[in-house]
Order: structure tokens, then C-alpha cells, then sequence
């Protein structure tokens, strides 16, 4: 006889009731004052668990430092909240027009219409639009 695969939560797993309700029949039960004590209470013990961790895992992140390169460091200062020093250098044109040598291109992007225009029918090709 075949073994039926048996499904759902094991036997005496059921869901156990917890001390919230207790909890909350305490809390009900407190005045202002005893109130304002536990919260309190809360406040400080939650500051220091995120301290706590928040040790942990810079630890953990200086451990990782010297094991990263040079692109590897960057997107960790960045992430642990370095600044950008500045705005990057615009790039300097690489393509210049045979006709108005005042339109240039950088060679990024589409190919501009210009140089199309100048490429068709002819047997131009980029290399002959480089600026040397």
C-alpha cells in the first residue's frame, strides 16, 4: 500500500496564542503615566537594537573594503553615503563635417543626420568625418 504524501502543518503545529493578548489587557489596564514609561521604555530599547546593528553591519561593510577594487570602491562610498565630486567633463568632439567644419559630433549616439546626408552617394565613411 502506498504512503499518501501528507499535507498543510504537521500534527501540533497549530497556531499558539501569543503574549500580545496579555499584552494588551496590561496596556489597557495602565494609567498615562505607566503608559508614558513603557513607551519610553520601547524607545530606548529599539535606539539601541538599530545601534546595535547599525555597528554590525558597518563592521561587516569595512571587512568587505579591502577585498573590493578601485569600481568596487566607489559603489561602496557611494552606497555608505559618499558625494560625487563634481559634474563630469563634457567630451571632446571626435567627428567634425567635411562641408561647416564648425558641426562637430562626440560619436556617441545616433549617428547625426548631417553626416548621413554627407556619407550618401559618396564613399565616405566615419573614418573620413575624424578630426586628427
Amino acid at each position: 500500500m502506498a504512503r499518501r504524501k501528507r499535507r498543510g502543518r504537521p500534527p501540533g503545529s497549530k497556531n499558539k496564542k501569543m503574549g500580545n493578548g496579555k499584552l494588551a489587557g496590561n496596556v489597557a489596564n495602565m494609567d498615562v503615566a505607566q503608559l508614558h514609561d513603557y513607551i519610553s521604555g520601547l524607545r530606548e530599547t529599539l535606539a539601541f537594537k538599530i545601534q546595535q546593528q547599525r555597528k554590525f553591519l558597518e563592521r561587516q561593510l569595512a571587512g568587505l573594503v579591502p577585498h573590493t577594487g578601485n569600481k568596487a570602491r566607489t559603489a561602496v562610498r557611494s552606497v555608505a553615503g559618499g558625494q560625487r565630486t563634481g559634474a563630469r567633463k563634457k567630451p571632446e568632439p571626435k567627428y567634425q563635417s567635411k562641408k561647416n567644419l564648425r558641426i562637430k559630433w562626440t560619436g556617441r549616439g545616433m549617428t547625426p543626420v548631417w553626416m548621413r546626408e554627407e556619407m550618401k552617394g559618396t564613399k565616405l565613411t566615419k573614418d573620413h568625418f575624424l578630426i586628427r
